[in-house]
C-alpha cells in the first residue's frame, strides 16, 4: 500500500505511533473540534501581499522591518505549485512507495538558497518554547527541498502575525515577530524513515504522553 506524509502527519508519529499508524493505515482519525478559519484566510490575503512586493522586486515592510538580509523567491510557476495544498512540493521513497509532501507558504532566495518562510497568526506574544512546536515543519521543508535538487540554507523563518490594537474605524492593527530556526535535515531524515518502518510493521504500541491513547484505555470494557 502507498502512504502519502505530511508534516502535520509526521508530527502525530512524534506525538503517538499508534495514532499515527490508526490514521495512516486505518483512516481511523483522532476526534476533533470545529477549527478557526483565520488562519487559512489570514494564509491566503499574506500571499498575495508577498506576491505583490514580489512583482515590485522587493520586500513587504514586516521583513524590512526584521533587517531580513535576502529576496523573495521570484519563480512564481513553482511557487504556485509549491504553495498548493493539493500539489506541493514532493518526494518518493521508490522502496517503499511512500511520498513524503508539504505546501509551503513563502520562500525567500538568498545566494541561490532557498530559504522557507512560514506565516503564524496567533491571539498573544510568543512564549519561550512557542516557535520550537514548528520545528519538524521547518526541518521537513527543508529536506524536501534538499531532495529535489535544490540547495537550501541551514535555517528558515516563521513569520508571526498577532493583533495588537482595533482603531477607531474597527480595522485590527497586526503586530509581527520573526523567529529564525535553525534547520536540522539529520532529524527529519530520521523521522521520515521512521514513519516508513511503522508503516510496515503491525500496529505500535501508544506513547505514554498520548491523552487520547490514555481516554480509549481509562473507558474501555
Amino acid at each position: 500500500m502507498t502512504y502519502k506524509l505530511s508534516p502535520s502527519s509526521l508530527s502525530l508519529l512524534e506525538e503517538c505511533p499508534k495514532c499515527f499508524w490508526l490514521q495512516m493505515v486505518k483512516k481511523v482519525r483522532r476526534p476533533s473540534s470545529a477549527m478557526s478559519s483565520l488562519p487559512n484566510g489570514m494564509d491566503l490575503k499574506l500571499k498575495k501581499h508577498f506576491d505583490k512586493y514580489r512583482d515590485n522586486n522587493s520586500l513587504p515592510p514586516e521583513l524590512k522591518k526584521h533587517n531580513i538580509d535576502c529576496g523573495l523567491y521570484s519563480n512564481m510557476e513553482n511557487l504556485n505549485v509549491w504553495r498548493n495544498n493539493f500539489k506541493g512540493i514532493s518526494y518518493m521513497d521508490k522502496a517503499n512507495g511512500i511520498t513524503l509532501y508539504g505546501a509551503v507558504d513563502e520562500l525567500l532566495i538568498k545566494d541561490n538558497k532557498i530559504i522557507v518562510l512560514d506565516f503564524k497568526t496567533r491571539g498573544f506574544a510568543l512564549k519561550e518554547d512557542t516557535a520550537h512546536m514548528y520545528q519538524d515543519k521547518i526541518n521537513l521543508y527543508n529536506l524536501l527541498f534538499k531532495l529535489n535538487g535544490y540547495e537550501v540554507e541551514d535555517y528558515g523563518y516563521l513569520l508571526f502575525y498577532m493583533p495588537e490594537e482595533i482603531l477607531e474605524d474597527g480595522n485590527f492593527v497586526f503586530n509581527t515577530e520573526i523567529v529564525k530556526m535553525h534547520v536540522n535535515l539529520k532529524h527529519a531524515e530520521d523521522l521520515f524513515k521512521k514513519a516508513i518502518e511503522v508503516l510496515n510493521n503491525s500496529i505500535p504500541e501508544c506513547s505514554s504522553k498520548c491523552k487520547f491513547c490514555s481516554y480509549v484505555k481509562s473507558y474501555s470494557v
